[in-house]
Formats: C-alpha cells, sequence, structure tokens
C-alpha cells in the first residue's frame, strides 16, 4: 500500500490532479500495483480525505500537551510519538493533523508503527490538504532512517 502512496505523490502534483477512484485503480493496475494493494491504498485515502475534511470544520486552537493512552503508545512506539512530536515543534503539524496522522498510522493495525510508513502518512496528509513541507522538511521525510539520529521522547 505505501508504495502506491509514494507513487501517487510522485506522480500527482496535487490531489485533484489524481483521476477518479475508477480510472486510477485502472492505471494502477496498469502500472503493475495488485489490485488488493490498490484497494487498501484507495480505501486508506478515502478514509484520510474525509477524516481530514471533517477535521478541519472543527478546528479549533490547541495550547495542550498531548497524553499517549497506553494502545496509542503501543501501536506507535517511542521512535513514531518522538517524531510526531518534533514535526509539531517545527510547526510542521498543527495539532490537529497530528490527530489525524495518529488516528491514520493506527487504523494500520501494525505495532509498532515503522517510522518510514509513518513519515509517508505525513506526507499524504500535508499533500492531501495541499500544502508541502519546506526543504528540509522534506528531506527528513524522504531520508534514509539510517542516516539520522533517533529522536526521543523526553
Amino acid at each position: 500500500m505505501f508504495d502506491i502512496l509514494v507513487y501517487l505523490y510522485e506522480t500527482y502534483y496535487r490531489p485533484d490532479a489524481c483521476p477518479e477512484p475508477a480510472a486510477l485503480a485502472k492505471k494502477l493496475s496498469a502500472v503493475g500495483f495488485d489490485d488488493v494493494e490498490i484497494s487498501e491504498a484507495l480505501v486508506w485515502l478515502n478514509d484520510l480525505t474525509e477524516i481530514a475534511g471533517a477535521e478541519e470544520a472543527s478546528t479549533s486552537a490547541s495550547t495542550g500537551t498531548r497524553f499517549y493512552v497506553e494502545r496509542e503508545h503501543d501501536a506507535l512506539g517511542t521512535q513514531a510519538i518522538g517524531f510526531i512530536a518534533f514535526l509539531e515543534s517545527a510547526r510542521v503539524l498543527s495539532p490537529l493533523q497530528r490527530e489525524i496522522v495518529i488516528e491514520r498510522a493506527l487504523a494500520l493495525e501494525e505495532s509498532p508503527v515503522n517510522l518510514g510508513k509513518l513519515k509517508i502518512i505525513v506526507l499524504m496528509l500535508l499533500w492531501s490538504q495541499g500544502k508541502e513541507p519546506d526543504a528540509l522538511m522534506f528531506d527528513d521525510l524522504f531520508g534514509s532512517d539510517e542516516e539520522q539520529a533517533p529522536r526521543l521522547l523526553h
């Protein structure tokens, strides 16, 4: 599924440049992606769009501290939580966007979420909202995990 998400990001500058889901599924199949993965990716993207749209309507400023419940901590892992906190402190993610990233990561039912996959989730959220990270954040999102020192949750 994540290969498809990266392909969409690299192929279509904006989400509104993507064809309708049926046509997109055909294009992805023609490129060589598996039908099951295509279906999963399209459902995941549709859910992202619905959540982001619903959450945008109820935007409010947040100055509180985010505490993770045990289920979230177990599913995300310390490295992913640290990365999310870093992105929020760098103002790449708003508190609302943070919650969307957490929800989409939990939807993977993978524990702990791989940092590379979390980066793709963040990138797809920004892409779906028509926002592009600045050059340094882009490098951080697409850079190799081995090249970077781990971020720790304090």
